[in-house]
């Protein structure tokens, strides 16, 4: 029996390596950068935008993955209008591999679903957690994004995941509040890791004005309060179609390609893909980085 089994794990390695290798002779060896969308307050359209924004990277013939890590509120299946065959809970605690859980999207995007028991991810032993970051390793060059859809703030959870990513996305609406709490969550990271670049999203403006003003506000607070530079993305209308897309079940970007919002989002695409065409990626953008980080707050989580 215990050769069985031997044999089944030395097939199931054997399949996932071809997987991996398969993918980078297709796609050549990527060099992955890891993005983390955030927000300081939940209902700013975050899963939204990190879904649409996927897809958008996706149709530029980039190979896309997007993990589903709002802990709680794991929602980008039912945004998308999947139903997925397993998920991030799935690979942690049923030893499925990281190719297993992964469903495709339109362009190739790949969607990493989160599970109902996203919530217990960080409960997990030190060989889950090392599980885990070894899935995660399995992705290096496979891939030319690695987008992480991240809870709302940046509790203890969420934190090993932002702090290794490369760079974050910082969403925020006009609102008082929305603005507040995004420069709080700007704070918090900074204190945490002042290197960790990021730029500012402005989701739901009335204007373009009202947009450009809410994130000019916010990049100057940040820089003259915290000495931190920060990027600024662009913004999204106040737009009908988006609701009527989360309706449809289906992304706005694809359900209504001439609306104001898909179009802002190409234009922010363009910022976006324009910043990294000629930004020559050394050892901080390394995926090694990334998975070393990631084990490094995994491990130290274990020590709190």
């Amino acid at each position: 029996m215990n050769g069985l089994l031997r044999d089944t794990g030395m097939n199931d390695q054997a399949h996932n390596l071809r997987r991996v290798l398969e993918q980078k002779e297709n796609t050549g060896l990527k060099q992955t950068r890891v993005i983390s969308v955030i927000s300081g307050k939940g209902g700013v359209g975050k899963s939204n935008f990190s879904l649409n924004f996927a897809i958008g990277l996706a149709e530029k013939g980039n190979k896309v993955v997007l993990f589903d890590l709002d802990i709680g509120m794991a929602n980008l299946d039912i945004l998308l209008g999947i139903h997925t065959s397993g998920d991030i809970v799935d690979m942690i605690e049923n030893e499925k591999s990281i190719w297993d859980i992964m469903e495709p999207g339109p362009y190739g995007l790949q969607i990493a679903a989160g599970g109902s028991g996203l919530t217990d991810i960080f409960e997990m032993t030190p060989s889950k957690k090392d599980r885990f970051s070894r899935q995660m390793a399995m992705l290096e060059g496979a891939f030319d994004y690695i987008i992480f859809d991240m809870g709302a703030g940046a509790d203890a959870d969420s934190m090993s995941f932002i702090l290794s990513s490369h760079e974050t996305i910082v969403i925020t609406t006009p609102e008082p509040t929305a603005i507040t709490d995004a420069y709080a969550m700007i704070k918090h990271l900074h204190m945490q890791d002042p290197s960790l670049t990021g730029s500012i999203l402005v989701n739901r403006a009335e204007s373009k004005k009202e947009g450009a003003g809410t994130a000019e506000n916010l990049q100057r607070a940040a820089k003259r309060f915290l000495n931190k530079p920060l990027g600024i993305l662009g913004s999204l209308p106040q737009d009908k179609h988006v609701l009527q897309a989360v309706k449809k079940q289906e992304p706005f970007l694809l359900a209504f390609p001439s609306s104001p919002a898909a179009k802002a989002l190409r234009q922010c695409l363009e910022v976006y893909t324009g910043k990294h065409e000629n930004v020559e990626k050394g050892e901080g953008a390394s995926y090694k980085r990334f998975i070393g980080q990631l084990k490094s707050f995994l491990k130290r989580g274990e020590q709190e």
